[in-house]
């Protein structure tokens, strides 16, 4: 996987002819290999290029916040004040899912259970050894080493991080209390990579290590990831059809500003991991063609990205939610004149 500055000089390395307006955006790591599917797509078919730089989730925020790109993306969604206060609007692009991913001699991938308490305990420095009892009960006839865990965790402001610590802060009261939730936490235990392609990478490289990735990291790097226990008692594996099941009951109409937080979601086969992931636009567009390209481009996503987002497992936004989010930019982006943009 590349890392973060050579995938955005990747996507931004194709030149638009003279007369388009490229897009440039920034933040959350969690999207990145959707986004640069979709970019190169969108450039075949437009000559509009795509610029992202996949800086993390709190990176994008900074960078929207500052107007020094076109739209910023993170995977924590703001919450309704505090869009208002900053003057943006957010809408979310595809649905995906954090994954605990191992490396555990004689451990295949999805033959290790965890639970939220004992993942919990893990990143808290309470549960050290592989073949601790905790996790032992959990595994009955799976061979576990007596090597210790060496905790992997981002290092750099990130949803991926928010949703992490959003879903422990549920299941674990001892890990709320402590921890928390957000973008960046005080860990007390563990070594931080950058971005979800340096959290994989710590990962491949220590024996007896667990860190956390958005689903397309694990599956491109070939990782070898848990099951997780959710709602409903079930241990889980991650992919498309769980990550489905832990979307269907989304109300994105009854949440304002379309904030909606999917971690530990009731229902029958629910990853209890996943989450979606926003773009942050200004309400009021200094730049209205820029504003244009971009809303064309996600235009674009939601009409024929569908399938290339399903490749990576990651789900679309069903129809009747694009819907909400194009009355958004109907209703909301507008230039310094109060002209609607869309």
């Amino acid at each position: 996987m590349l890392r973060p500055f050579v995938a955005a000089a990747a996507l931004a390395a194709c030149v638009a002819p003279a007369f388009a307006v490229d897009i440039t955006g920034a933040g959350a790591t969690f999207p990145y290999p959707v986004y640069a599917k979709w970019a190169d797509a969108y450039k075949k078919e437009t000559g509009v290029s795509l610029n992202y730089q996949s800086i993390g989730s709190g990176g994008g925020i900074k960078q929207i916040s500052a107007k020094t790109v076109d739209f910023g993306a993170s995977d924590m969604p703001l919450k309704p004040e505090e869009l208002e206060k900053s003057g943006l609007l957010q809408f979310p692009t595809v649905i995906g899912g954090d994954v605990p991913v191992v490396n555990l001699k004689g451990v295949a991938t999805e033959e290790l259970r965890l639970t939220g308490e004992v993942l919990a305990d893990i990143y808290l420095g309470k549960v050290t050894k592989w073949n601790d009892a905790a996790i032992a009960k959990l595994n009955t006839g799976v061979q576990l080493p007596a090597t210790a865990i060496s905790v992997v965790h981002r290092s750099d402001g990130s949803g991926t991080t928010f949703i992490w610590t959003n879903y422990l802060s549920k299941l674990s009261a001892d890990w709320k209390a402590k921890v928390g939730e957000g973008t960046a936490v005080n860990w007390p235990t563990g070594v931080g990579g950058k971005g979800n392609e340096g959290v994989a990478s710590y990962v491949q490289r220590i024996d007896g290590a667990i860190g956390y990735v958005e689903y397309a990291y694990a599956k491109q790097n070939r990782m070898a990831v848990a099951l997780v226990k959710n709602r409903e008692g079930e241990y889980v594996a991650p992919n498309a059809k769980s990550f489905q099941a832990a979307a269907a009951g989304a109300d994105w109409k009854a949440s304002p500003g379309m904030y909606l937080i999917l971690t530990a979601a009731p229902g029958k086969g629910a990853w209890p991991i996943a989450g979606a992931t926003f773009i942050l636009m200004h309400k009021v567009q200094e730049k209205p063609e820029n504003a244009r390209e971009v809303l064309k481009f996600f235009n674009w996503a939601y009409d024929k990205g569908d399938s290339l987002a399903e490749q990576l497992d990651y789900v679309p936004m069903p129809d009747g939610v694009v819907k909400l989010i194009q009355a958004s930019w109907k209703s909301q982006l507008k230039d310094p004149g109060g002209k609607p943009i869309y």
